[in-house]
């Protein structure tokens, strides 16, 4: 399980990096992981301070520190 999540942070780090900021199910859709994985991924980001969460209304962005 943690190398599955660990391949998604990585994912979606490169997103993040390549395209800019985005919202979650931006981030979901275009690179194909799946809704529990990202929010995993999402939380391992956070603890390593690689990722910024910003509520933009009802929608999360996610953008790279």
């Amino acid at each position: 399980m943690s190398y599955t999540i660990g391949e998604a942070a990585g994912k979606i780090w490169r997103y993040l990096d390549e395209n800019g900021p985005a919202s979650v199910s931006k981030v979901s859709s275009e690179t194909g992981i799946s809704k529990n994985d990202i929010q995993r991924a999402i939380g391992w980001l956070a603890k390593e301070d690689k990722l910024s969460i910003e509520m933009k209304g009802r929608a999360e962005t996610l953008s790279l520190k």
